[in-house]
């Protein structure tokens, strides 16, 4: 097998694994809830690609477009800063986002959606741009359109790919969508019973870049697809988190716009920003599925919140991978290549310190 990084057949994830809170050692996770108001998701942080599904891969998949393909960088961090802020607890997904992507809402019929996928990249061409609208949970190529998976040939092949990823998916993105699901339901039985606030936060991160053939992320994205200097905060409303003019009925924000505008303060001052316009509300992303269906649970019991005095909303946060990894690694990521850069254990610390002020500040805004 070419060098890519794969997690060994067979392994199943258990909640522990992933789940992330400060001294475990000192405190149970009952107890962390208790004391936090903050559970972090990150949704595509996994890069390594489980091996039963190697077979299936592109033969010219490189580790660098595999590392590109995840939200790389947010891993580390979210897990640094549970580490080091007892007012939060994170839920980490390790599969990569190709086995199901668990930020957009599970199709109905998985298999079915999958083919259809398959179907429209056979249909385009290797590296040639295609619609996945509709049926993108699991998707047949990057973001650059680079096929990361060899389609095989005939009905009984492709029904075993299908089965193969539908299997798999349980042994880790399954494990991690039914962690923080029951999460939030803790706590949310907690704020029901003792009032209070509870956010849930979406941590991505995205370059303003895509890939060549050769490996370079260097193709610039559209203007209207780029993100700010730092981070975008969504809250499915517009540039100042009020309800869009434009939004469908039902899609309200997840978050109170006057509440979201604090967190962009707090986070300008938190990661020590000279340019307002380094964060930024709903550009170019308005948030989608985890915080989408964050909000209408917390519709479901908006009576009983009430009456309990406990304010539950969901934010996500789009940081820019640039801004994360820092120039030097950006650079390097410039340059044709088949390796992805190694990791800045410091900036990692730096960026989890950051987030914690951020949000210590908010706190103290609300």
């Amino acid at each position: 097998m070419r060098d890519l990084d794969l997690i060994p057949a067979g392994t199943v994830f258990t909640a522990t694994q992933i789940t992330h809170y400060a001294l475990p050692s000192e405190r149970t996770l009952e107890q962390a809830i208790a004391e936090a108001d903050l559970l972090v998701s990150t949704p595509h942080s996994g890069a390594a690609i489980p091996a039963e599904i190697a077979e299936f891969l592109s033969p010219t998949l490189t580790k660098r477009l595999q590392y590109d393909y995840s939200d790389v960088a947010t891993a580390s961090v979210v897990r640094r800063w549970a580490e080091i802020d007892p007012r939060i607890v994170a839920v980490i997904n390790p599969h990569p986002r190709l086995i199901r992507d668990p930020n957009r809402a599970k199709p109905a019929d998985v298999s079915g959606d999958l083919r259809a996928a398959i179907a429209r990249v056979r249909e385009a061409g290797p590296w040639q741009s295609v619609d996945l609208s509709g049926v993108d949970a699991i998707r047949p190529v990057t973001f650059s359109f680079f096929p990361i998976l060899e389609i095989p040939e005939g009905d009984a092949a492709v029904d075993h790919l299908v089965q193969t990823f539908v299997e798999t998916a349980e042994q880790g993105l399954g494990v991690y969508e039914r962690t923080r699901d029951e999460l939030t339901e803790r706590f949310l039985a907690k704020g029901l019973e003792h009032g209070g606030w509870f956010t849930r936060l979406s941590f991505h991160d995205t370059m303003n870049t895509t890939t060549t053939r050769e490996g370079a992320v260097s193709v610039a994205r559209a203007e209207k697809d780029r993100l700010p200097e730092v981070v975008a905060l969504s809250n499915r409303g517009d540039a100042n988190g009020e309800k869009r003019s434009t939004a469908e009925p039902g899609d309200s924000p997840t978050m109170n716009p006057v509440r979201l505008r604090l967190l962009a303060e707090a986070h300008r001052d938190g990661f020590d920003v000279q340019n307002d316009n380094a964060v930024q509300l709903n550009q170019p992303y308005l948030g989608s599925q985890e915080i989408i269906a964050a909000r209408d649970r917390f519709l479901q019991i908006s009576d009983e919140a009430d009456a309990a005095g406990f304010v539950a909303e969901a934010v996500q946060a789009e940081f820019l991978r640039e801004f994360l990894l820092g120039p030097a690694a950006s650079a390097e990521l410039q340059l044709p290549g088949t390796e992805w850069v190694s990791e800045d254990f410091a900036r990692v610390d730096m960026l989890a310190h950051a987030c914690k002020r951020a949000w210590d500040e908010y706190r103290s805004l609300r």
